[in-house]
């Protein structure tokens, strides 16, 4: 799935340039829609890349385009920059097809768990849509793609996991769930934020939309996690004994020393 990661090289610096964010914890200054961001460079790379995190920007790091920046930049505008292009449709169409490429990510990862030919035909008509001409894309009903993909990822939910335990839209926030056998539970949509899931057993769990916002998952085990995102585990914290499936990478700013067991 490396076409659905962001490629950043390949991209004009669409998210620092079409997004929008505010001054908070996440970002140390407010930015408008479609104004550059203050530290991104004439090339399109970032100023502080390395120092996102101590400099104010761990927002920055949690995002993800799952590959919608060079889709966008390579194939709808052929290449253009957005200096060039047509600027305010480019940031305009590159939020919706962000949320198609998340689709397209979580129709590939239910394929390689689940295959048939109900998700490989769906896989195909996002795609589709993803690649349309910017008017077309910006007409899309992405409500309803996602009605019709969530049928198909719920299918494959239900057949991989052997537990009816569900938690889905839960308020977990700050819970203490430590040390628990969470596997195969439902966490659509949970609210995890700031949750102790220290050397739990998450294998099977559904993450769909789970907000993981400061979540501990030190020594927790997600190596079997159903839809778990990179973004998802970018805004956790975690340490070198925690277990994430081998699509996903480890985040540089979590801790190096194992969890301490109690």
């Amino acid at each position: 799935m490396e076409e659905l990661k962001g490629d950043c090289a390949n991209c004009f610096g669409l998210c620092c340039v079409a997004l929008p964010f505010a001054k908070s914890a996440d970002f140390a200054a407010t930015k408008d829609a479609g104004t550059p961001c203050r530290n991104l460079l004439a090339d399109h790379r970032c100023g502080i890349h390395d120092q996102l995190r101590p400099k104010g920007y761990a927002g920055c790091t949690v995002y993800d385009c799952f590959g919608a920046g060079q889709r966008v930049s390579q194939t709808v505008f052929g290449g253009v920059d957005w200096r060039i292009a047509e600027r305010e449709k480019m940031f305009a169409v590159f939020p919706v097809v962000r949320q198609l490429h998340e689709l397209l990510w979580y129709l590939a990862e239910a394929g390689r768990l689940d295959p048939h030919d109900d998700l490989a035909a769906a896989f195909a008509e996002v795609e589709r849509h993803a690649v349309g001409a910017p008017d077309d894309v910006l007409v899309l009903d992405v409500a309803e793609i996602r009605a019709k993909v969530n049928v198909l990822l719920l299918r494959t939910s239900e057949r991989l996991r052997s537990s009816a335990k569900s938690y889905r839209g839960a308020d977990l926030i700050g819970a203490r769930l430590r040390n628990k056998n969470l596997g195969s539970a439902d966490f659509r949509g949970a609210y995890l934020i700031g949750a102790d899931l220290t050397n739990s057993d998450l294998s099977r769990a559904d993450m769909i939309g789970a907000d993981l916002r400061g979540a501990d998952l030190s020594g927790a085990d997600l190596s079997t996690c159903l839809f778990l995102t990179q973004p998802q585990v970018n805004a956790a914290r975690g340490n070198a004994r925690t277990k994430l499936p081998d699509a996903l990478t480890r985040p540089s700013h979590w801790s190096a020393e194992p969890a301490r067991r109690r």
